[in-house]
């Protein structure tokens, strides 16, 4: 299957590692409700393409990854919206971050300058954060009047940052600086401003060489624990391990071992 994009920007390299990159830098990479529509439509197919090992998520142009939701294209029509076309709206939205977050594939958030609203809970739906030292994210929708519950971040910054500093970002809507964001577990490292997609393809090129079926295992499994007790979750990862281990990955791991050679995983 070749995927191609209409509203942002896709290439995958022959290592089996996808390119998403949001392509409106004059509007430092807003989302319309086509982009929102497209981008989760996009991360569907990649889940299910099998010559797609790996994925990084960028924004093009200096000012920044994502700033959010576009002001003019959508805020202004939503003020026209009854109850059930705004739901419409946010389950739309929030279905966008369910489809990065459940993505089979490793998704690697390759971020820099504002990351803010919707793209700020976009970052966090990433399996893994790289951010430039001029990152600043930050959850606006309180500055707007809004719960910063919005799109899953209630559900996904606790699990990253825990409980009291997720309500202290979803309550103020502050912008956090990339240090701190990296002390605090948001962003898993810092990379000078020109390195930034060098080391992000560098991530993603060493998931998309292991066992993808034992990656996306632990994705699932990742996700599966956080809403289990301690003995589901150690007989669930007993079963998810013996299903690997029947995997051709197993053996052909094994294999190389032996071999004093480099597996070539399916």
């Amino acid at each position: 299957m070749t995927l191609s994009a209409a509203h942002f920007l896709y290439e995958q390299k022959p290592n089996g590692v996808g390119v998403v990159s949001l392509n409106r830098p004059d509007r430092i990479n807003a989302l319309t409700f086509d982009i929102y529509r497209e981008l989760e439509a996009f991360f569907r197919k990649l889940s299910d393409e099998a010559t797609v090992r790996a994925v990084v998520l960028r924004g093009e142009g200096v000012r920044g990854f994502c700033s959010g939701g576009d002001v003019r294209d959508i805020i202004g029509q939503l003020f026209s919206r009854d109850m059930a076309g705004l739901l419409e709206f946010t389950r739309m939205t929030g279905a966008l971050v369910h489809a990065i977050h459940t993505c089979s594939k490793p998704v690697i958030g390759a971020l820099h300058g504002a990351v803010a609203g919707a793209g700020a809970v976009m970052a966090l739906a990433c399996d893994v954060r790289i951010a430039t030292p001029d990152a600043r994210i930050a959850f606006l929708f309180p500055k707007v009047g809004l719960s910063g519950a919005d799109m899953g971040a209630a559900y996904l910054l606790p699990r990253i940052v825990g409980y009291g500093r997720a309500s202290e970002l979803l309550l103020t809507g502050d912008f956090t600086g990339a240090e701190e964001a990296h002390r605090i577990g948001l962003f898993n490292r810092i990379v000078p401003g020109e390195s930034l997609v060098a080391e992000a393809m560098a991530f993603a090129n060493k998931i998309a060489e292991g066992p993808a079926f034992a990656h996306a295992m632990t994705k699932r499994m990742l996700e599966y624990e956080s809403n289990v007790d301690f003995s589901t979750a150690i007989e669930a990862e007993a079963q998810a391990q013996a299903i690997c281990m029947q995997h051709p990955d197993f053996k052909e791991a094994y294999e190389a071992g032996v071999a004093k050679r480099t597996p070539r995983f399916k």
